[in-house]
């Protein structure tokens, strides 16, 4: 158990991300033309093949760490006020510690999702030294399966490690739907996470295209249930996944490509990690003009996505210019909506 004095200054910098937070949930309120949030991909390889993922090889090789700080300052030119990076599975990259102080620099929050099969005791110290800010697992199942090896049964340790040496915050994400056998097991999950003093949340697994897949009777009550647990934070912003539960479109204003960037491997801006190859330019030539253009640009694939970030992301924005669903979509799926 960490001690009196590690528990204050825990608390201590809580407090500061907490103000950081608000400070970013204040620019995005009164300026639209710069990104909240960036995915930031310096991996592709990982070392699992979850069944429902499309994120990953087991090939690819890191990309060099000049090219990183170079997106990295890019993002920062355009204002971006998080940064959080992905994969793939992104403890593979071996410089991954400094492209998380180069984020913290720029002033700019660090977050990291990461599957957790790599961390270490040491490990989880260097991310604290380097400035992490927000750490993210998915957990999937209780026990190992076909579908997933992100069980708890085998990231149990790894769960009291980040408990006992974490000055950063640790969100465990526990999934329904995509092929989970036991729906139950999400609720096991959640209630090991708060346990653990950690924040709990709740996905809706998507498909291959990231698209809406209903829950059956017994999937929405589990879902219900991990609501219920779920504490406060931005990231429960995530009101449009009720509707997914129950097989319900949502209408809304996808802001990807402007309030939210991802950025592959190759350093293209793709609108989310289920739409890869629009608009597909690179970030050294992505500009405000861009960001104008993205902002009001309609997504067809809008309202039945599931992924959730692009979602709280847009959230920001929803009482401007609330999305109204267009009469035709043209070809490519998209329209420009003045």
């Amino acid at each position: 158990m960490p001690t009196a004095r590690v528990r204050l200054g825990r608390r201590l910098l809580a407090t500061h991300r907490h103000l950081r937070e608000w400070r970013m949930i204040f620019k995005g309120l009164t300026d639209t033309e710069h990104p909240i949030l960036a995915h930031l991909i310096p991996v592709r390889r990982c070392n699992l093949s979850c069944a429902y993922c499309n994120e990953y090889d087991d090939y690819s090789k890191p990309v060099p760490l000049e090219t990183l700080f170079e997106r990295v300052d890019q993002l920062a030119a355009l204002g971006t006020t998080i940064i959080t990076l992905s994969g793939g599975e992104p403890l593979l990259h071996p410089e991954l510690d400094q492209i998380i102080a180069r984020v913290r620099r720029h002033r700019i929050i660090a977050g990291l999702i990461t599957n957790g099969y790599l961390l270490t005791a040491e490990r989880i110290q260097r991310l604290n030294r380097a400035g992490l800010e927000h750490l993210q697992i998915s957990i999937d199942n209780v026990n190992p399966d076909e579908v997933s090896k992100k069980s708890l049964k085998v990231l149990d340790k790894k769960l009291q490690l980040l408990a006992e040496h974490a000055d950063f915050h640790v969100n465990i994400n526990s999934v329904v739907g995509g092929g989970i056998h036991d729906p139950n097991d999400a609720l096991i999950v959640g209630r090991r996470a708060t346990e653990l003093g950690f924040t709990s949340t709740v996905g809706i697994i998507h498909d291959g295209a990231g698209q809406l897949q209903p829950l059956g009777l017994k999937e929405r009550d589990v879902y219900r249930q991990m609501k219920a647990m779920e504490k406060g934070s931005y990231a429960r912003i995530n009101f449009f996944q009720d509707n997914i539960a129950d097989g319900r479109p949502n209408q809304w204003r996808c802001r990807a490509g402007a309030r939210y960037l991802y950025i592959c491997e190759d350093g293209l801006v793709h609108y989310c990690s289920q739409q890869r190859g629009y608009p597909a330019k690179p970030l050294a030539q992505y500009t405000v003009q861009d960001i104008r253009r993205e902002y009001v640009t309609e997504k067809s694939c809008a309202p039945h996505c599931t992924v959730s970030c692009v979602h709280q992301v847009s959230c920001i924005d929803a009482w401007r210019s609330p999305q109204r669903p267009a009469e035709t979509v043209p070809a490519g799926g998209l329209v420009q909506i003045e």
